[in-house]
């Protein structure tokens, strides 16, 4: 059994850090890295990329509402057309970054207010849609299974990636506990591995509710801007390791069409 391992990268501004990048690049397989509009000014992209480049980590595109003041995690009732622009325009800062490291642009993953958006807005779903399609018509969408953004890329013929998030709670009907809520994120390394590790063998995790849900995923996501977050990728990956599952990344580095 094979599993991919995320994390949310380039997260830093400025004088501002964010995160241990470095550290998290040595136990992950894939990251989501920034592209500035929620984090990330150009050197930190920069730098992020080439790291993860020379570490062999694939690179996603992590986009997100023009946000900076709230990190992504507010709504915006963004205009689909403006919204499309913008996840194009993303897209684009992010390549330029990768081209000249040598590695490409894998696959996208929203971040924050807009991943959520996107699961249940169909308007703002379209508009990432369009955006990546036009992009690049077979570029990977990272999202939850059963999402409405999900659901519209398979009709489309967009491939998706299913993922689930190792160190937040789940509500019995799929949902992610709103991180407002106590107990929204988890903070033992050694329960949140074998909860992983339960997942990537029966599918499942125990809600707060204490029923189990199902949780589809190829991919797991442990968030670099939570404390603990190096210790907790390290725990989630050498439990999945230790139970006999192969840590590896749902893409590749290098496209087959050559870009």
């Amino acid at each position: 059994m094979r599993i991919d391992l995320n994390a949310d990268l380039g997260e830093s501004f400025g004088a501002w850090t964010l995160g241990d990048d470095e550290a998290m690049l040595g136990v992950v397989t894939s990251a989501n890295v920034a592209c500035g509009f929620h984090a990330g000014d150009p050197r930190t992209l920069q730098r992020t990329v080439a790291a993860a480049a020379e570490q062999g980590v694939v690179v996603g595109a992590q986009v997100s509402y023009r946000d900076l003041a709230g990190f992504g995690r507010r709504f915006v009732d963004a205009d689909p057309a403006d919204l499309e622009a913008d996840v194009l325009y993303q897209l684009g800062a992010l390549e330029a970054m990768c081209r000249v490291a040598g590695t490409r642009v894998a696959y996208l993953k929203p971040h924050g207010a807009l991943y959520h958006a996107v699961g249940t807005h169909e308007p703002q779903a379209q508009a990432v849609l369009r955006a990546l399609r036009r992009y690049d018509a077979q570029l990977p969408l990272l999202h939850q299974d059963g999402s409405l953004v999900s659901r519209l890329a398979r009709a489309a013929g967009t491939p998706v990636v299913t993922e689930a998030f190792a160190d937040r709670a789940y509500l019995s009907d799929g949902r992610l506990v709103p991180r407002g809520q106590p107990g929204a994120v988890l903070h033992d390394p050694v329960e949140v591995a074998g909860r992983m590790v339960r997942l990537v063998r029966e599918g499942r995790v125990t809600s707060v509710e204490g029923t189990d849900v199902q949780v589809p995923a190829a991919s797991i996501c442990t968030h670099g801007d939570s404390p603990g977050a190096v210790e907790m990728a390290r725990a989630v990956r050498a439990g999945l390791e230790g139970a006999g599952l192969e840590v590896a990344p749902f893409a590749t580095s290098t496209s087959p069409g050559g870009r």
